[in-house]
């Protein structure tokens, strides 16, 4: 069988919604083919996988390591763990097939360009997740099993510490592209930087709302997420007054034609 094909549209080219179809259509394939061939590859090597991400939790519970509950439990929570591992392995190539859809309506840019801007961005995504796994982690189970010892005889369940695990990787990857989809907005004429300036407290109030809600909770992996968020906020407040355009409406505006 033939692998997909699939062809880059020129921005000054006109295809039709056949065309558009057919080139979706062929990303979404490679795409998915792109995680089945890792999650393939990372379930031949789930035993040193699970014990990477079991590498953050405090000594004592690596020395008795995790419980199940079920016979079935040891089987699905590592096929779920390699599951969530191949999506974190394959956003660079997912980030690729979007960009190269859209980017013809954005603008002309090289193929150089499109890779460039892409390793930005998943290199930011990989820096979230390796914070998240090496920084803010370590802390929130440090916490969250510390927490009441005392009173409680702690054990953790595998299925559950993997799926806490993978959302905040995944949690942490996507809120270190804030700089690249405030670029992108202010690219499109969305907003502007002077917009992202003024509302900078909202934007704090955001971040610390996301930061709570993700697995943890505890102020100090909270603290731990806003602070290089805050640090990314002011990063994509730069890159919008570097690379954005006017907005869209008074682009609009300044092209009608005067009644002389």
């Amino acid at each position: 069988m033939a692998l997909p094909r699939v062809r880059r549209a020129g921005s000054d080219e006109h295809l039709s919604i056949v065309d558009h179809l057919d080139e979706l259509r062929t990303r979404l394939i490679i795409c998915l083919l792109a995680l089945v061939v890792a999650f393939a590859g990372l379930y031949l090597v789930r035993d040193p996988l699970l014990e990477l991400l079991q590498s953050p939790l405090p000594e004592r519970y690596r020395e008795s390591g995790l419980i199940t509950l079920s016979p079935t439990e040891p089987f699905f929570t590592t096929l779920k763990v390699c599951f969530w591992a191949s999506i974190i392995v394959v956003i660079p190539v997912w980030l690729y097939q979007v960009y190269a859809f859209v980017i013809p309506a954005v603008g002309a840019y090289s193929r150089r360009v499109t890779l460039l801007i892409v390793a930005g961005v998943s290199a930011l995504f990989l820096a979230g997740v390796a914070f998240g796994f090496w920084v803010v982690l370590p802390v929130a189970l440090d916490f969250l099993l510390g927490f009441g010892e005392d009173q409680f005889q702690a054990e953790v369940q595998a299925s559950a510490y993997y799926g806490f695990v993978t959302t905040l990787l995944l949690g942490a990857g996507l809120m270190f592209e804030v700089p690249a989809a405030m670029v992108t907005a202010a690219r499109m004429g969305v907003v502007t930087a002077d917009q992202f300036v003024s509302q900078w407290r909202v934007a704090v109030v955001v971040i610390a709302a996301i930061a709570a809600i993700l697995p943890g909770g505890d102020p100090f992996s909270m603290l731990l997420l806003m602070i290089p968020q805050l640090a990314l906020y002011a990063l994509g407040v730069l890159l919008a007054r570097r690379f954005g355009r006017p907005l869209l409406w008074r682009a609009d505006e300044g092209n009608v034609p005067s009644a002389d």
